[in-house]
This record gives structure tokens, C-alpha cells and sequence, in this order.
């Protein structure tokens, strides 16, 4: 049995559906951006985002990752104001991070067992650990929301450390930070490059768990566990035998 529980977040505990590119959403995002000072055209406004977005990327330190970089989405949001002349804040920034992720969102809802799941892990001794290719201003409101922040003993985001999944980078830091031992430890997530080639690659046993928005496999599943059926409630049995 294992001490050590690294968790996926999106695909994996949380279902969640979001459209980036609708035009209601640039629609709506230029009218509040225009409200505070910055006046945008909707289509003038994604062309921007794109661009600092891929500078954002550009920009992250070569030390910070191996193969996979991230930026924070903050510095785009705010960098959109500054084109327009206009000083934000802080707080702006996240509301406006908040409002954008809101808006881009058809649905998003925990799956089934999420709870059980984690009660059992308390239950045998375990500790829990989210690490997300995620940015920390759509996330962490989310995994508040849902109810879930803190069954986590730390929630570790890409877009705060530079570099994501599967980025041995990104998995060694988690284990160095909180002296893991890679043979207590187990990967849990939907997605067999990212959540469990990543986690190969690391050292890592991994449970896969082919869910709704699981990308197609394309190649060697190099999972421990494979649960086809994406259930946590099955995914609790293998892991504890209950």
C-alpha cells in the first residue's frame, strides 16, 4: 500500500467543460476591459491575449523546465491594461482572471467517488498531494468551490513553478519538496503522456483512469493500474482492496 497519493486535478477529480475561443466570451471580456479604462474591439482583444500569451511563454527562464514551459496568465491580463495605459492592481488582476475563467465554462462538477476516495486514503494513513498543469488564478478558486482544498497536503501548480507535466521537472519537485519516497508513491490521472508517461519517466508507479475527457491513447499505456472505466469507486478498490 502506498503513503503517497499524487493526484491529477482536471479529468481526473474534477469533470469540467470550458470553451477559450467563443466569441461570447471575447465578447464580454473587451466590455470589461473598455468599463475599466482599456477599450477593446472583441477580436482586438483575443489577438493581444494571444500574443503576450505566447511572449509569456517565451519568456520562462530556460532553468525552470526541460521540456514543458509555463507562464502565469496573470502577467497577460495584465499586460492587456498596460498596451491601453492603464494601471491595475493585484486584486484587479484576479477578479479578472476569476471573471474569464467563469465566463469561458459550460460545466464543471466533481466526479463520482472524489470524496470517498479521499476519505479512504485519511483512513489507511495516506496523504494526498494535487499536482496541476493548471494556472493558480482559475484553480485554486476551483478546488475551493468544489470543496476538495484541503484534502490536499500541498496543491502544486505549474503555472507557479514554470514548468508542467510531463516535465520530470515538475514531478521531481514535488518529491524533493516533500521528501517522497518514489516507492511509497503513486501518479493518479486521465491522461497517458502527461499524468502517466510523466510519472514513468519519474520513477513513479501510476493508477490511469481513462475518464470522459481523456485524450486518445496513441501509444504504450505505461500505467501500473489501468481503471477503463474512469471510476474512482473502482479506483478505490484496487488501491485498498474495498
Amino acid at each position: 500500500m502506498y503513503k503517497n497519493y499524487i493526484f491529477d486535478l482536471y479529468g481526473t477529480l474534477i469533470d469540467i467543460n470550458t470553451n477559450e475561443w467563443k466569441a461570447s466570451l471575447w465578447k464580454n471580456m473587451a466590455m470589461i476591459y473598455s468599463m475599466n479604462g482599456a477599450a477593446y474591439r472583441p477580436s482586438e482583444l483575443k489577438k493581444t491575449y494571444n500574443r503576450y500569451l505566447d511572449a509569456e511563454i517565451k519568456a520562462v527562464p530556460k532553468e525552470k523546465y526541460t521540456t514543458n514551459p509555463e507562464p502565469q496568465i496573470e502577467k497577460v491580463f495584465y499586460k492587456m491594461f498596460a498596451e491601453k495605459g492603464i494601471e491595475c492592481s493585484d486584486e484587479m488582476i484576479a477578479l479578472i482572471g476569476k471573471t474569464f475563467r467563469a465566463l469561458s465554462i459550460k460545466y464543471i462538477q466533481l466526479y463520482d467517488g472524489v470524496e470517498e476516495l479521499f476519505d479512504a486514503i485519511k483512513e489507511h494513513g495516506g496523504k494526498a498531494y494535487l499536482l496541476s498543469n493548471a494556472q493558480r488564478v482559475f484553480t485554486e478558486p476551483e478546488i475551493r468551490m468544489m470543496g476538495i482544498y484541503d484534502r490536499f497536503e500541498d496543491v502544486i501548480i505549474s503555472s507557479d513553478e514554470g514548468c508542467a507535466k510531463p516535465d520530470i521537472k515538475f514531478y521531481q519537485l514535488i518529491l524533493d519538496k516533500h521528501h517522497l519516497k518514489k516507492e511509497e508513491t503513486i501518479m493518479i490521472g486521465n491522461d497517458y503522456i502527461t499524468d502517466i508517461k510523466g510519472s514513468y519517466e519519474a520513477g513513479l508507479d501510476s493508477l490511469y483512469l481513462h475518464t470522459n475527457i481523456s485524450p486518445e491513447i496513441k501509444g504504450e499505456l505505461l500505467a501500473k493500474y489501468q481503471i477503463m472505466s474512469g471510476s474512482l469507486i473502482e479506483a478505490r478498490q484496487v488501491l485498498f482492496g474495498e
